[in-house]
């Protein structure tokens, strides 16, 4: 079921594409190096990126939640999606290739903790591999990552796969909530030029794909900017989007991307395990 953390996943996965078009592993679109997470940063480690030049991208949910449920509670079957992305398993390594279509769900196992990602319009093989590395790293795995590849040296089991989102669903319930992105940048300009970037790929789609095969629909809220004062070199800008996502039941849920059945996979895929 979609959970306001997976909202969060896809915006930063988004704001992350934004920002490196061609994954972690390339430069930035704007020069300074950025850092895309959920939640606020920490004082100690926020001062000494701003010293550096970095720009910092937090992503939060608000407190306050609206109840939109509205529609019946009926099974709805999710339109299968062509076999486009492919990924091939080597020990603890994986490598993407091929084209990237919403609708399909690419996820890593690791010591049998699952790590589910859903494509989005922006996505290519270089950023999904990107934004998996980064799901692991926050997860505490140590992770080697360049290109369209990535590898956890320290996985004494693992496995990957590409398979599409979800089978038939059924929302239970739905929610608006509202996301504050917030840019902590070191100068006017990188705030300016990471703003506008961000900005502009969070308002293209109006629906955003969730790791359970559902989607939520973007609405943009509201921007605020706050320059630093005297005792702090610290150049904010927050965007505010509305996220509007259900709460559903799935036949087929994330973790059933290892599952031995009821997964619908496209057999067009390379996928080899070690387990």
């Amino acid at each position: 079921m979609a959970d306001q953390s997976d909202v969060e996943n896809a915006l930063v996965a988004i704001i992350a594409n934004a920002l490196y078009p061609d994954g972690t592993a390339a430069p930035s679109a704007i020069g300074n190096l950025c850092r895309v997470y959920r939640g606020m940063p920490s004082a100690p480690a926020l001062d000494p990126d701003l010293a550096a030049g970095n720009v910092n991208i937090s992503v939060l949910a608000d407190e306050v939640q609206k109840n939109v449920t509205r529609y019946p509670r009926i099974w709805q079957s999710v339109a299968p999606v062509p076999a486009s992305l492919a990924c091939v398993v080597t020990s603890t390594s994986v490598s993407f290739s091929g084209a990237c279509v919403v609708g399909q769900l690419a996820g890593v196992a690791v010591n049998g903790t699952i790590f589910p990602y859903a494509i989005q319009v922006n996505d290519s093989p270089a950023t999904v591999a990107s934004n998996l590395a980064a799901l692991l790293r926050q997860a505490g795995w140590l992770v080697d990552y360049a290109g369209t590849s990535l590898n956890i040296p320290g996985a004494e089991m693992f496995a990957a796969r590409v398979v599409q989102g979800a089978g038939p669903l059924q929302e239970i319930k739905r929610q608006e909530q509202e996301f504050s992105i917030t840019f902590w940048c070191p100068d006017p300009a990188s705030r300016d030029a990471s703003g506008a970037l961000v900005d502009q790929a969070l308002a293209i789609p109006q629906f955003i794909a969730l790791a359970d095969g559902s989607a939520a629909r973007l609405i943009y809220a509201a921007s605020d900017v706050q320059d630093g004062n005297a005792d702090a070199v610290l150049y904010k800008r927050i965007i505010r989007y509305r996220a509007e996502y259900p709460t559903t039941l799935a036949q087929t849920t994330p973790a059933m991307l290892f599952g031995s059945a009821g997964f619908t996979a496209n057999t067009a895929f390379v996928d080899t395990f070690n387990v």
